[in-house]
């Protein structure tokens, strides 16, 4: 009887919190969707101009990325701290808590700026060539103009996400979508009287789509009625640095996490890279359909945590930890049947890439993996959401640092050349890397899980 006492209250938590779950989170794939059309348009755009041109995409925009990942998961603390507020129904605490935000960005802008125009460290690395080197320097120098724009809305999204606004981000996403493809075959092939500037012309139409979300939302913002509860424009801020600091305390940590995750991967695909080209275009193709998948827990994730801390904001301190333990078996479940999914499809999937026949083999070796490390990928990164949505950061990242650094990169490097002994002929090589990789997000899972067991009873007992 226990048993299926514990059955059925599983089932009422499931029904009751999974509506709340995928109504935040199904507005949020959509626009996380749109935002990675933005950088799939780039490269098939920037692919029909030129090689070298593509090339200088493909460095500049990993500079970018891992700068923009880095800064604005620092900004994301908002979303947690606004959505406790809201919870609480603090509303005017939390326009100032944005404005404070927004003071940061700009803080934060002027570091991604001074990295953006002095790229020479990190260009050095890939020891290119002068021509692609100046290309590359081109498209980061247009980058910095619309980093402000980038790190204000960023702020945006974060608010609106804590005050259960998504789908409004999302249409600004999708809008901005439809203004990116004509004004990057603009920029990029030229027209109108413009020249061509093949990769950096991406660059341009993403400043300009940056900015004009920045506009727009803003003037929604300060003139829609339904934001007047929250009077984020109606007063003006000096900077608080006892606010800042506390938006700090937490965002650090998940910038730093971000940061760790990104690093952890693009060291592997230079890793994989000494393999040959063919093996890097394989381990390219998988990553990328990892990188589509994980779209879908990383959406519930972020409604989770929203929704985790409105109730925690509220004070219902159970309802918080049922919503926790809802979202981690809801979302590894539809995880575990997206990895049976893509299992059965792989060459449907593959036939989409029309990758070359070597390149497909390897592929092909890999596919087993990506289909295992759904489930262990969705349990870790719902748990990481849930932590945050408790205010805990720290721990999340040194577990992170240890698994995804540790036994990931430096186990998968081990592995895959070889070093360690009695290593099988079938894990050498990428198939190494991507092994590691699912067993660090194990144990990534298993050490966040616990985490947030422990949290969990920590504010049960106030």
């Amino acid at each position: 009887m226990p048993i299926i006492s514990a059955i059925s209250h599983t089932q009422y938590r499931l029904k009751r919190d999974v509506p709340r779950i995928l109504d935040l989170a199904t507005p949020i794939l959509l626009g996380q969707l749109a935002v990675i059309a933005f950088g799939v348009m780039d490269t098939a755009m920037t692919a029909r101009f030129s090689t070298d041109d593509l090339a200088a995409l493909g460095i500049a925009s990993s500079i970018f990325i891992s700068i923009y990942v880095g800064l604005t998961g620092i900004l994301s603390a908002l979303n947690t701290i606004g959505g406790q507020l809201f919870g609480a129904k603090n509303y005017l605490d939390i326009g100032e808590e944005v404005r404070q935000t927004l003071w940061l960005s700009v803080i934060l802008s002027m570091i991604g700026i001074t990295v953006l125009l002095h790229p020479g460290p990190l260009l050095d690395i890939g020891d290119v060539s002068p021509v692609i080197e100046e290309k590359a320097r081109l498209y980061l120098q247009i980058l910095a103009i619309g980093t402000p724009g980038t790190m204000i809305m960023r702020t945006f999204m974060a608010f609106h996400n804590a005050v259960s606004k998504p789908k409004i981000i999302t249409r600004f996403q999708v809008v901005g979508l439809l203004l990116k493809i004509p004004l990057n075959y603009l920029f990029i092939f030229g027209g109108f009287g413009l020249a061509a500037m093949g990769g950096p012309g991406c660059a341009v139409a993403s400043v300009i789509v940056q900015w004009l979300w920045v506009i727009s939302l803003g003037a929604l913002i300060w003139f829609h009625p339904s934001y007047k509860p929250f009077g984020v424009f109606t007063k003006f801020s000096w900077p608080n640095w006892k606010r800042i600091w506390n938006i700090l305390q937490l965002g650090a940590p998940i910038g730093f996490s971000y940061l760790i995750e990104v690093t952890s991967f693009a060291f592997m695909a230079l890793f994989i890279a000494r393999f040959g080209t063919t093996v890097l275009a394989g381990h390219q193709i998988v990553g990328n359909m990892g990188t589509v998948l994980y779209m879908i827990p990383l959406s519930l994730s972020i409604a989770t945590m929203t929704v985790i801390a409105q109730h925690l904001g509220a004070k219902e301190e159970k309802k918080a930890e049922e919503v926790g333990w809802s979202a981690v078996i809801f979302t590894s479940s539809v995880s575990i049947g997206m990895g049976i999914i893509v299992w059965f499809l792989q060459d449907f999937l593959l036939d989409l890439y029309a990758p070359a026949p070597e390149a497909r083999i390897v592929a092909k070796q890999l596919f087993l993996f990506i289909a295992l490390y759904q489930a262990v990928d969705a349990l870790q990164v719902t748990a990481a959401f849930i932590l945050r949505g408790y205010r805990v950061a720290f721990w999340p990242m040194c577990i992170y640092a240890f698994s995804l650094w540790g036994v990931g990169l430096f186990g998968g490097y081990l592995v895959a050349f070889n070093h360690l002994p009695f290593v099988p002929e079938s894990l050498q090589g990428a198939s190494g890397f991507w092994a590691g990789n699912s067993l660090s997000l194990a144990i990534a899972a298993s050490g966040l899980l616990f985490l947030f067991r422990l949290t969990a009873k920590r504010y049960a007992k106030y």
